[in-house]
């Protein structure tokens, strides 16, 4: 009898339900920031915008090279699910390191030219000199997130995700916290930040997040610290996964920058607007995520371990489980679309701008579910060439072609989402193909799903 990994309802949940958790912890920062600047009785407008301008711009940077998060984590699971752990002895250490130093040279190749990039995303006037204010606090904390998505991969790959949702859980509680404090201000002790508070909000609970991650890695793992001069031989898979999923990640954020772009270029009421809808789509989207990363963790140690039936069988689960969330999520947004807009604006002209294209926001659920789901398992399965692939494809063949479309009818940002729309559908259906070409076939020939 081959013993067989535990991929039962309890278990997904398990690890899915913390992964939901920290999952919505980066989006939950970026969001918060939005909502609460976005309220100041002066300038608020200007200010929702140079957070949504600002957001997405470190958004962009922050997952071109958080994607070694997964590359660490399938190479981790699929050792362990190979019985092979124990010579990953000097790895982590490597790729924390990895992942910092490429950190830290994205950041001061940015840092510089930070004033022509956001005037290139058509930052001007009050929103441009907001938008410099937001960047110049928030953008220290990049590397300790880096640090800590790094560390958020050895413990998924260790099948583990309950410490990262403390971590990130405690690091969105102090965001929350000190936004309120140092946005508004506390009469007669501190005065009011706007959003300068904003950002310093941001990078002391990303300072705590990582300090925090440095502690759990180290008082609940076994896992050394210590650098070696020998490389080890998975670091270069590592890279070649990372620079993969780079390429991919640059795909990605280039449909997500340009749409940050058209909607900027219609006006502050606009790209407002569309903050608040990319908050809101990216915090389904990372709650979604949830699911998807107990696919990821399970995937990547069953195809180590080469039990290819029970990959089948967790990624129906996974995706069944998903679906029925996109529903519940479309739900909730149907009863409380008018409630999450005055969340983050009071405009009349920000608010009419984003109900009209809500509709888009829920639309994208089921497709998002399916599409992010097999976008994490096949992370788990090092399939980072083909995710690179289809990110290239749909960058250029879906996104791109709808959105200059709908730019020739004058769909202002209802064409925007409906190109984000399509884009997560090219994806969707490209890895449905591609996983049942592949992995449906060795799921029908494995002998260990009957033993």
């Amino acid at each position: 009898m081959v013993d067989r990994i535990d991929i039962s309802f309890k278990r997904i949940q398990q690890l899915a339900l913390p992964a939901i958790i920290a999952g919505i912890a980066e989006p939950v920062l970026s969001s918060t920031d939005a909502a609460v600047v976005g309220n100041i009785s002066e300038y608020g407008t200007e200010s929702l915008a140079a957070v949504g301008i600002v957001g997405s711009f470190l958004s962009t940077i922050i997952w071109i090279l958080s994607q070694t998060r997964a590359a660490i984590s399938a190479i981790v699971s699929q050792n362990l699910g190979a019985g092979n752990i124990d010579r990953l002895k000097s790895f982590p250490a490597q790729a924390i390191f990895f992942n910092i130093a490429i950190s830290l040279i994205i950041l001061f190749s940015t840092y510089f030219f930070i004033e022509e990039i956001f005037v290139f995303l058509k930052a001007e006037g009050k929103i441009l000199e907001f938008s410099i204010d937001y960047y110049y606090i928030r953008v220290w904390g990049f590397p300790l997130t880096l640090f800590t998505f790094a560390v958020f991969g050895i413990f998924r790959g260790l099948q583990n995700t309950f410490w990262p949702m403390v971590i990130a859980s405690v690091g969105a509680l102090i965001n929350i916290g000190l936004d309120f404090l140092l946005v508004y201000g506390y009469d007669g002790w501190i005065d009011p930040m706007g959003v300068k508070g904003a950002a310093w909000a941001s990078l002391i609970a990303q300072i705590i997040m990582a300090t925090l991650a440095l502690v759990f890695l180290i008082i609940k793992t076994d896992v050394s610290l210590k650098l070696k001069k020998k490389i080890h031989p998975e670091v270069r898979r590592l890279v070649n996964m990372s620079f993969n999923l780079f390429i991919r990640s640059v795909a990605l954020n280039i449909a997500l920058l340009i749409a940050v772009r058209e909607a900027t270029a219609l006006g502050k009421e606009y790209i407002a607007a569309h903050t608040i809808a990319i908050n809101l789509w990216l915090f389904s989207a990372f709650f979604i995520d949830g699911y998807g990363a107990a696919g990821n963790i399970l995937g990547g140690r069953l195809l180590g371990a080469k039990k290819y039936h029970q990959l089948w069988v967790v990624t129906k689960r996974t995706n069944l489980y998903n679906l029925i969330i996109s529903l519940i999520l479309i739900v909730a947004g149907i009863l409380f679309h008018k409630q999450l807009g005055l969340l983050f604006s009071k405009d009349v002209l920000v608010l009419t701008s984003f109900y009209s294209i809500f509709i888009l926001v829920l639309i994208s659920q089921p497709v998002n579910a399916l599409g992010f789901t097999l976008d994490a398992i096949f992370k788990g399965l090092g399939e980072m060439k083909f995710l690179r692939n289809v990110l290239i494809g749909s960058t250029l063949f879906g996104f791109i072609p709808t959105i200059l479309i709908c730019n020739y009818f004058n769909l202002k940002l209802t064409g925007i989402w409906i190109a984000i729309v399509v884009w997560v559908a090219f994806r969707a259906v490209a890895l449905m193909i591609k996983f049942k070409k592949k992995y449906y076939p060795l799921a029908k020939n494995d002998i260990t799903a009957f033993e």
